[in-house]
């Protein structure tokens, strides 16, 4: 594998070779189903396909499509539709088409591509691309047994610090017949890996992704047809714990959920050339056995591995299992099954560490020269009973010892016990750590660079975004951004990977999910993430702040729930996906009456549960502030919130076609504004409340200033930052969602810059300076009590990415057109950026960013996807200050505000611009 590098990430689809009409000059590529590619086993039975117009020319227009779907290959390539012959259908559509042919069944197969009409001639798509349908019935799965082995081992325990061996199972097989097609269905909790003759099945890592259980349980496809031979076979799986048997067992139970011991149900569905099929499952003729050699496996504490124990040959026919035991029948984990339209997990790059060092000790210490998650490779030979143990941390104290204050009562700790037969390779399987410092030790020789190589894991999503500017502190920002966001993607996205957390919280996401999505392709973790927030949904409305609820914080708040709507409202904006919306709109709905009828007193929203969380403390030891100066009231928190809630609310009822709703969400907001500004707005002072940047930015933010006095309340609130702050950051999560655009729009992109740029506490530029690879949990991560300091976290980014992009960058998707069908270019080049090179690769093909100024001349090369377009706003009202590719602009363009804006269609344009404003 590669040295992972984080700049060469982004996206290049190679162009395909066509027809002579169209050659070097226009494809189709990149078909996707439920944006997903070539998936197996979906449980939509009416799915969505999509597909990208890659061109080298300008103005590419699609004017209409055929989609054929066959049910084999050999159908398709013979041009026989038999599942579905969409016929030619005028329309720019390209993205989420609804299949519309027969009915698709259980195991349903199906082929297809894409003939695209344009306004330069007709392109057959030469990629050919697949789906299967899953297991849809639950009564498909009844003769499927759940097995397991529900009892602990001689060396397991039931604890605070829980301990649970490794489940192995196998099953031989007789396989009577040629093989035509075989494919694995598989639902191992809580994580697996399977094999088949000794091979493993797949490349992921980690599986499946976690859910609370007992609402619902993913299952995993395989095609497994190649895997399969006539005659003998031998099915395989390891069983870890993951979140199912939790990291804390028997501790905290009113407050930590648990699910049970490990256990799995599984169907290999074998056709045969000869027509006829065969369904193998699990049932209690499998044999398992809990003594190999992973001894435990805790996601909190880590991994022990003891190489003496390994039974070679274990997943293949020749094995003697005669000490194994059968499997036993076991409960089902109360669920129901789903197929998983996300995808997993997966070793991702790879680190080379960049020091060794030894210690007073005589151990070593590894610097990773990042903070990373994942795990850690390592090779080494020894005596048979050396034993290796490695604990992880993402800091070092000033003695040069491991910094693990932080990771309370999280082990992090991994142990490795040799065989003794040559050179020993090990990783473990079921764990991961947040980490950039390890501590070696029993290391049988000294230890060099090479022994070691850090496995980079998070889920197997396409970095979409690449960022590069004349500042070089925002430059590393943006790395540090990268880093920490794909570290906390877990199949669920949590707030830290390091301590005894690792928590999908609500809150952290509420804007962060929205700048997440021009770095990483994240629609379908989102997607799911939002199944899970509806599934943790009381019968009565309430919310939690952490879904799936594996922490039962059931407290009722509207910042931090307030999240489930406000992502689905970035899935819309950045990938225009309505049947998310249309999905979970009752439940949103179910959730904003909840709070309305239990907590809106008098029209305001009295419930706020943390407040503005971790504004910057007048203390650097302290993780929160005392001073009332500092915070901001939590009544006028969560009814601005829920203000905005409802205004996005309105947008949903349209597109869930509940009209009859948005009289009320108008009512709501019209007696809430008005409460709002009765109780906070000070007329004399301009400001609200105490006059915190949070409490000034939310209702500048939100549209609930009054008209005649939003300057006077926005130059208050700029006096406050620029001034009593001396330009730097002084709100917490809920404010920083806010704070960057707000300046920026209102016209004080110079004083967003600033916060962007600072180096001295509190900023992000601070973190760098203080040797930050990732974002803190903490304006004062380095110096603050550490019983909360993360140094992996991604809360504080507020809405700084987004900033980077939409008001740097210029890349930013109309709202009138979601999903960037058209982009708006509108960049702040007076803000203090003298260049920005950046790049997104949008659910249409790649747009991209590229500008440099002089004092007085603007050189841009803008990339628009084919089949969309760009409104792009330059700095000066004259037309013939303009290139475009070196011609003059004649038309297609309007003044606004003193920019000239033009409307381009999609290609690639140097624009140059002389006497900039």
């Amino acid at each position: 594998m590669k040295k992972f590098f984080l700049h060469t990430t982004f996206i290049i689809i190679t162009l395909i070779s066509l027809s002579a009409q169209a050659q070097n000059k226009i494809s189709v590529t990149n078909l996707q189903c439920e944006m997903l590619n070539n998936p197996e086993g979906i449980d939509v039975v009416q799915p969505r396909l999509s597909w990208q117009i890659k061109s080298d020319v300008n103005d590419v227009k699609q004017t209409a499509y055929q989609i054929m779907v066959a049910s084999t290959l050999e159908n398709l390539n013979a041009n026989k539709a038999d599942l579905w012959d969409s016929g030619k259908v005028t329309s720019d559509a390209s993205v989420n088409v609804f299949y519309n042919g027969k009915k698709l069944g259980d195991r349903q197969n199906a082929f297809w591509k894409v003939i695209v009409f344009t306004n330069k001639g007709e392109i057959k798509s030469t990629e050919k691309a697949h789906f299967s349908i899953g297991i849809l019935t639950y009564a498909d799965w009844k003769s499927t047994r759940w097995i397991g082995y529900e009892k602990l081992s001689k060396d397991d325990s039931v604890s605070q610090y829980s301990r649970l061996s490794a489940r192995y199972l196998r099953k031989e097989i007789d396989v009577k017949k040629q093989v035509k097609s075989a494919k694995v269905y598989i639902m191992g909790m809580g994580l697996y890996e399977l094999y088949i003759n000794g091979n493993k099945i797949g490349d992921q890592v980690l599986a499946p992704v976690p859910t609370d259980y007992t609402k619902n349980v993913k299952y995993n496809v395989f095609d497994v047809t190649s895997q399969l031979k006539e005659g003998k076979n031998m099915l395989g799986t390891i069983l870890g714990n993951g979140r199912f048997f939790a990291m804390r067992q028997d501790y905290k139970p009113y407050k930590i959920k648990s699910f049970g011991f490990p256990k799995i149900a599984l169907q290999l569905f074998v056709e045969y050339t000869d027509g006829s099929s065969e369904v193998i499952r699990t049932d209690d003729s499998w044999k398992l056995t809990t003594d190999g050699p992973i001894l435990s496996n805790n996601e909190y504490d880590g991994e022990e591995y003891d190489a003496r124990k390994e039974m070679k040959g274990w997943a293949t026919t020749n094995f003697d299992d005669k000490n194994w035991v059968n499997a036993r029948y076991v409960q089902e984990p109360g669920g129901f099954y789903e197929a998983q339209m996300t995808p997993n997990m997966k070793i991702m790059g790879e680190v080379k560490p960049i020091s060794i060092k030894v210690t007073a000790k005589g151990t070593y210490i590894l610097d990773m020269g990042q903070n990373m998650v994942g795990w850690l490779q390592l090779k080494v030979k020894g005596k048979s009973g050396d034993q290796i143990t490695m604990k992880f941390a993402e800091s070092l104290q000033a003695d040069g010892s491991l910094y693990i204050a932080n990771l309370r009562d999280a082990k992090t700790t991994d142990v490795y016990t040799l065989k003794g037969e040559g050179e020993e390779i090990w990783e473990p399987r079921f764990i991961f750590h947040g980490f950039r410092f390890v501590e070696i030790s029993g290391f049988p020789t000294k230890p060099t660079l090479d022994n070691f190589v850090g496995k980079v894991v998070y889920d197997d999503i396409k970095t979409t975004g690449t960022f590069e500017s004349s500042d070089a502190t925002m430059n590393q920002i943006f790395k540090n951004a990268w880093w920490g966001i794909s570290g906390n993607y877990k199949g669920m996205p949590i707030d830290c990977p390091q301590r005894n957390e690792r928590q999908p919280w609500l809150g952290d996401r509420t804007t962060g999910a929205y700048g997440e999505s021009f770095l990483f392709n994240n629609q379908t973790l989102y997607a799911k993430w939002l199944d899970d927030i509806k599934y943790s949904q009381t019968q009565d409305g309430g919310l939690p702040d952490v879904a799936p609820a594996f922490w039962r914080y059931y407290g009722d708040n509207v910042t931090w729930p307030g999240t489930y709507i406000t992502v689905g409202d970035m899935l819309y904006q950045q990938f225009g996906d309505k049947e998310v919306i249309k999905k979970q709109y009752p439940s949103m709905k179910k959730w904003m009456v909840y709070m309305e009828e239990n907590y809106l007193k008098g029209d305001l929203m009295d419930k706020d549960k943390y407040g503005d969380w971790c504004v910057p403390p007048e203390s650097l030891e302290l993780i929160r502030s005392k001073d009332p100066a500092r915070l901001t009231d939590g009544q006028l928190l969560s009814s601005a919130f829920y203000y905005q809630l409802l205004n996005i609310m309105k947008k949903f009822a349209k597109i869930a076609n509940a009209d009859a709703d948005i009289a009320h969400y108008d009512d709501l907001t019209t007696r809430i504004k008005k409460a709002f500004n009765a109780k906070y707005l000070n007329t004399t002072t301009n400001s609200y409340a105490n006059n915190t940047v949070t409490a000034n930015v939310l209702p500048l933010a939100f549209g609930m200033v009054p008209e005649n006095l939003i300057d006077k309340v926005f130059q208050n609130m700029v006096h406050e930052v620029e001034v009593t702050k001396n330009g730097h950051i002084s709100t917490g999560v809920i404010g920083t969602q806010f704070l960057m655009r707000t300046l920026t729009n209102f016209g004080r992109g110079d004083l967003a810059f600033k916060l962007a740029s600072n180096k001295t506490y509190p900023s992000w530029g601070y973190m760098v300076e203080n040797g930050a690879t990732t974002i803190w949990e903490l304006w004062n991560g380095n110096t603050a009590d550490p019983t909360m300091n993360s140094q992996n976290h991604v809360m504080l980014l507020g809405d700084l990415l987004i900033w980077y992009y939409e008001n740097m960058a210029g890349i930013k998707s109309n709202p009138e057109t979601p999903g960037f069908k058209q982009i708006i270019m509108k960049p702040d080049f007076k803000a203090g950026l003298t260049f920005v090179n950046a790049s997104y690769e949008s659910i249409y093909g790649l747009i991209k960013s590229d500008w440099k100024k002089s004092k007085n001349t603007l050189e841009w090369k803008i990339i628009i996807p084919a089949n969309s377009s760009a409104l792009v706003y330059l700095p000066t009202a004259n037309a013939s200050d303009v290139k475009v590719n070196k011609g003059k602009v004649s038309k297609n363009y309007k003044i606004e505000n003193n920019k000239l804006v033009l409307e381009l269609s999609s290609g690639t344009y140097q624009l140059n611009v002389n006497n900039i404003k």
